[in-house]
């Protein structure tokens, strides 16, 4: 029975999971917060208990083996410029959308929800924030900004120190692929988790919290979706990849983003749909996925800012300069980077792009009723550009699998007698 459960593909239970999730949610309404809530929690606890020895081992080992070669520097800034790339064009579809769909025009007397007041951090205080000054503390509180910084330094160090660390290499390697076996083991729960905290979402949300702002919602959805299916697949068929493989490699790493939404709780999802799903070698995804799910955020920080400052724009009648689109843009391009491991981005970006254009920043209790459902959407999509931009780089190096990301060979680390689609099959993948 188990067999044969986990030898169907894990997107397939997945969405299974999903629509499921749905069905139980409208079955229990607010019930199903009770019932189903500590399912999700469960699944998201399992999650983030894996992502600091994750990034730990995963990016020491991948700077050591990246340190070897003389394109390790070149590999580290392709990548932030197609973070830079993607996150531009996505304010500009934000902005498309915003006017197509004039989420703000003929609203009136909106109730206003709680924000809570979050500080944003200066961009001096944000360098001093990355580097730890106890690397164990880091790990115990997942502050991974932090970790990844030490990690790069362990993994600079071990490739400086060559055959003479050649012990702590081997346990370092060691380290990451235990820690990749266990996370492989979590994410079979992964039906499971998305169906507790789908359910959850939808019992929890009535009609009445939904309707005033449905445009404000549609308009953010549309948005992502276009950014997704156009915008990605255009950059993918550019490279020459085929953006079926893509998507099919990806599914999964998008489905939990949209249930957890989080970048951070995904991060597990992505790192593995990424080496064993689309191709990307194990020492170069090992870096840029775990820094992608800190800085890349086309959804909440490019996508959602673009959108609500022209909502509330229409809605308190301000004519927006260009000066102030030009602020806008500026800032959901380099925001994103400023407020790295800031918790509740999407508020702290919004807060940034409101501030820095003179918009009032009232308006965020507008829309934060409704925040858990468009955060969905918006993590879904950050989560995709996580794995999009690491792709286009190893097309671009040469260095990427196209038989893997095809899916005309399976990927299986450790596990030799299964390098078939066979075995990719039988472990879940």
């Amino acid at each position: 029975m188990l067999r044969r459960f986990f030898a169907i593909p894990l997107w397939q239970r997945t969405a299974a999971g999903f629509v499921l999730g749905i069905l139980a949610g409208l079955i229990l309404r607010e019930k199903a917060t009770v019932w189903l809530q500590p399912i999700g929690d469960v699944y998201l606890n399992l999650i983030r208990m894996v992502v600091a020895p994750l990034v730990l081992f995963t990016i020491a080992s991948s700077i050591a083996k990246l340190g070897e070669g003389v394109g390790a520097v070149r590999l580290g800034v392709r990548t932030v410029v197609w973070f830079a790339i993607t996150s531009l064009l996505a304010v500009l579809v934000g902005f498309a959308f915003g006017h197509l769909i004039n989420p703000g025009v003929g609203l009136s007397n909106l109730p206003l929800g709680e924000v809570k007041a979050r500080e944003i951090p200066t961009p001096l205080q944000v360098l001093l924030g990355i580097v730890p000054t106890n690397p164990f503390a880091a790990l115990a509180e997942g502050k991974v900004l932090q970790i990844i910084f030490f990690s790069a330094l362990l993994g600079g160090a071990l490739a400086a120190l060559g055959d003479r660390a050649q012990n702590a290499r081997r346990l370092v390697d060691e380290g990451a692929a235990l820690v990749f076996r266990i996370t492989r083991w979590v994410i079979q729960l992964t039906p499971f988790g998305v169906f507790g905290l789908i359910g959850a979402v939808v019992g929890g949300y009535g009609w009445e919290a939904l309707l005033p702002l449905g445009k404000f919602i549609f308009a953010i959805y549309a948005a992502c979706l276009f950014h997704i299916l156009i915008v990605y697949s255009g950059l993918l068929k550019l490279h020459g990849l085929k953006v079926a493989s893509f998507f099919r490699g990806a599914f999964a790493a998008m489905q939990t983003a949209f249930a957890t939404s989080s970048s951070m709780g995904t991060l597990p999802v992505t790192l593995r749909q990424t080496v064993e799903r689309l191709g990307v070698p194990q020492a170069y995804a090992s870096f840029a996925v775990p820094l992608g799910a800190n800085v890349k955020m086309d959804g909440c920080g490019a996508i959602y800012p673009a959108i609500a400052s022209i909502f509330i724009a229409q809605y308190f009648q301000i004519d927006l300069t260009l000066t102030q689109y030009i602020l806008i843009g500026l800032t959901a391009v380099l925001g994103s980077l400023g407020t790295a491991g800031v918790p509740g981005t999407s508020i702290v970006m919004l807060t940034l792009t409101l501030s820095t254009a003179g918009l009032p920043l009232e308006g965020i209790g507008y829309i934060v009723a409704i925040d858990r459902i468009i955060d969905m959407m918006r993590t879904a999509t950050n989560v995709t550009g996580q794995m999009v931009v690491p792709v286009l780089v190893a097309k671009e190096e040469g260095i990427l699998n196209q038989d893997i990301y095809n899916g005309h060979v399976a990927w299986l680390p450790g596990d030799p007698e299964d390098e078939t689609p066979e075995g990719a099959r039988a472990a879940g993948i």
